[in-house]
């Protein structure tokens, strides 16, 4: 079944390219920007978007294509960039992106306050929407977004509706299948009409992503961490310009240099966490049994004990997707794999490969660099080499869908040193447009296998004890056992 799906889609994004290169390029090719003309032959995504929004009506579709592809030659779409845009106009914090949902989806924050009706400079407005969705697309390439409409403090001159629309229709015609929600929080009763109008522009299917929320139902949607004081929430977050504000990666706790090197500089927490995995090596029948006189009704077999405590390398399963940069190819190609709690395998694996001739120095930031661990975090990969990267997390703090990590890398001269002082001065110097980019987000995946058998995290409260103190507490258990009656 689904590879008869994938089939039928295949010969329509075919159809859909050959069509409209016949019945729409061919006659006036100066109608679009060949950027985009060349973008919808190669990118299949980009296709696809275009016919889910239209239901895989080819001519419904094709009409959609040639819309969003006027308008964004039109405004020019291909080459705006920060400069674009009036400083005055980044600098007050009206139009941004930041933060996530509850779902993962990025934060496109509209503060309606700072919006005045003003037809002299409405263009530079919606040039600066069309700015963040472009930016966000060529980044995320697919991920919805969802849209915050803060009304609060807001006047009747603040409601600009033809600006609504256009930000409607960016959705509807622009960047078809990037709208997760749009969430509007504190309307006055007075706008109950305007978005009314609202509704039926975005016609009957999708009034179900409108959330009228109010400070408590608004984190239905957005948790507190993301949320300003003035909705409820504790994100101390405060916009300021410049720099662009949505560059919200950061460093990860403890940057650590190649894994070759990783017993040197391990930490006290790695210490007991390698501790753990001897003991449960040693010991592993011995606390199976044990664990069984103190009523446990379940086991696992021998077989998946042996499999829990296999060496550290062993014990990631190598990512299967594989995204094909100009510089490195990474793996996994979109989400990284977390184990939920009770399965313990809250570790996971990125795996770099270098497809280039030269050196390619790489360094690893996240949204949450108090959440996580990274090693080798800032380091780089010879040419034809791979690397693996251990992700996990740390200080007791859980793997939530709304974090994300941005592998950055760029080739190195081969003269270059590779040590921690040459990668910092690299690192200082390299341009921007030579440095690639790809974002992970995080993936939780439920285990099925009781709680009470993990052993990792829950038996004998050894979470936070050395590895001699989990020996000598093993040992008295053993004793206490061997003297109890029969």
């Amino acid at each position: 079944m689904a590879e008869c799906h994938a089939q039928n889609k295949a010969k329509l994004i075919s159809e859909t390219r050959r069509r409209f290169e016949a019945e729409y390029v061919t006659d006036k090719p100066d109608k679009y920007d060949p950027r985009d003309v060349e973008r919808l032959q190669q990118d299949d995504n980009w296709v696809e978007s275009y016919l889910c929004w239209r239901h895989d009506v080819v001519d419904e579709t094709l009409k959609m294509i040639d819309e969003s592809f006027q308008w964004r030659k039109e405004m020019a779409v291909n080459d705006l960039t920060e400069a674009s845009i009036p400083k005055w106009l980044l600098e007050i914090g009206g139009i941004y992106l930041h933060g996530y949902d509850k779902e993962g989806n990025k934060l496109l924050w509209i503060r309606v306050k700072y919006h005045v009706k003003d037809h002299k400079t409405i263009l530079d407005k919606k040039k600066l929407i069309a700015f963040w969705l472009e930016r966000y697309a060529k980044r995320e390439n697919g991920k919805p977004i969802t849209v915050m409409f803060d009304l609060s403090e807001t006047g009747i001159n603040s409601i600009d509706m033809d600006f609504v629309r256009f930000i409607i229709n960016c959705f509807k015609v622009y960047y078809p299948k990037y709208l997760s929600k749009i969430v509007i929080f504190d309307m006055p009763w007075i706008m109950n009409a305007a978005f009314k109008i609202v509704k039926s522009w975005l016609g009957p299917e999708a009034v179900s992503l409108l959330k009228f929320t109010n400070k408590h139902e608004v984190q239905d949607y957005v948790s507190v961490e993301y949320l300003p004081s003035h909705m409820g929430g504790t994100d101390p977050f405060k916009y300021s310009y410049p720099p662009l504000v949505d560059d919200d990666f950061q460093t990860p706790l403890c940057e650590n240099g190649p894994i070759a090197s990783e017993d040197e500089a391990s930490s006290k927490e790695d210490t007991e966490s390698d501790g753990k995995d001897i003991l449960e090596t040693i010991f592993g029948e011995e606390q199976t049994a044990l664990l069984k006189k103190i009523n446990l009704t379940e086991s696992t077999s021998k077989a998946e004990e042996n499999e829990k405590v296999d060496s550290k390398t062993k014990a990631f399963k190598k990512p299967l997707s594989v995204f094909k940069g100009p510089l490195l190819h990474i793996s996994p190609a979109e989400e990284l794999y977390f184990g939920s709690t009770e399965s313990g395998e809250k570790k996971t694996l990125i795996v770099l490969t270098n497809v280039t001739k030269n050196i390619v120095a790489f360094k690893v930031r996240t949204t949450a660099p108090e959440k996580y661990r990274v090693k080798p975090s800032n380091s780089s990969c010879d040419p034809g080499a791979t690397i693996d990267i251990v992700v996990s997390p740390h200080g007791g703090f859980a793997v939530s869908a709304q974090d994300r990590f941005l592998i950055m890398a760029a080739e190195m001269e081969q003269t270059s040193g590779t040590g921690p002082a040459e990668l910092a001065q690299f690192w200082k110097e390299v341009p921007r447009n030579k440095v690639m980019e790809h974002r992970l987000r995080c993936h939780i995946v439920e285990s099925s296998k009781p709680t009470s058998l993990t052993l990792k995290d829950g038996a004998f409260n050894m979470s936070d004890k050395t590895s001699e103190d989990m020996c000598l507490q093993f040992a008295n258990s053993r004793r206490e056992s061997d003297c109890s009656p029969p």
